[in-house]
């Protein structure tokens, strides 16, 4: 059985609840996906499948070659599983999986800022804005020490590229679930922009409410 299913971020909205609450959601178009391809611990040393989602236009050769009978797939991701004994090759997945109250893994490409400096990248205070300090508002201040070790460290904050890397968010509730038009909504936001690629996935990390019983005080004797 596939743990998840590929999909595209629709945008943001809000709901309101029964007791009037307010909120925030977003709406996924999750599947249907293609059983592409079902590799198995005998043939390639381990059990996975690959999902093809959405069609596209411009597909080569090699591409076109390893879908055959398929639909013309645009993206292609593999899924590692244990469980293929009832999936076939060409098997159509749909966001039926999922059922509201249900807790998922989004994942994703963040938003691309370009080059930032640390103040917008890691939220630095900067340096002070009196005592003739004209161009220091922004700047990082001492990034290494002098003899020892007489060099910057590695993983030192800095400037550089933000966003465009590859997060996940864990633990988004399934608020609704439209399996006529593929929709599915989430609480809460996801990595990306609108039309980005998502991996949505079951929860691995289920969350654990701790239970907080109040103390009585003790009875004196």
């Amino acid at each position: 059985m596939a743990e998840g299913l590929l999909g595209k971020k629709v945008g943001m909205g809000q709901i309101f609840t029964e007791k009037g609450e307010v909120v925030p959601i977003t709406v996924l178009e999750v599947g249907p996906c293609f059983v592409t391809q079902v590799k198995t611990s005998e043939n390639d040393g381990y059990t996975a499948l690959q999902l093809g989602f959405e069609e596209g236009k411009h597909l080569t050769k090699p591409a076109r070659g390893h879908l055959k009978n398929l639909p013309p797939l645009k993206y292609l991701h593999e899924v590692r599983t244990t469980n293929i004994a009832d999936i076939k090759l060409g098997q159509k997945l749909s966001v039926n999986m999922f059922a509201a109250g249900d807790l998922v893994d989004v994942s994703g490409t963040s938003k691309g800022k370009g080059h930032a400096g640390v103040v917008k990248r890691h939220h630095f205070k900067g340096g002070k804005k009196s005592h003739g300090q004209s161009d220091r508002m922004r700047r990082p201040g001492s990034s290494g020490a002098t003899t020892t070790p007489g060099r910057v460290l590695k993983g030192m904050r800095g400037a550089g590229q933000m966003g465009n890397v590859r997060r996940t968010v864990l633990n988004l509730e399934v608020m609704q679930v439209d399996a006529e038009r593929n929709l599915l909504v989430v609480k809460g936001a996801v990595p990306g922009a609108k039309n980005g690629l998502l991996f949505i996935r079951r929860a691995r990390k289920e969350k654990k409410i701790a239970q907080h019983q109040p103390q009585g005080k003790k009875q004196q004797k």
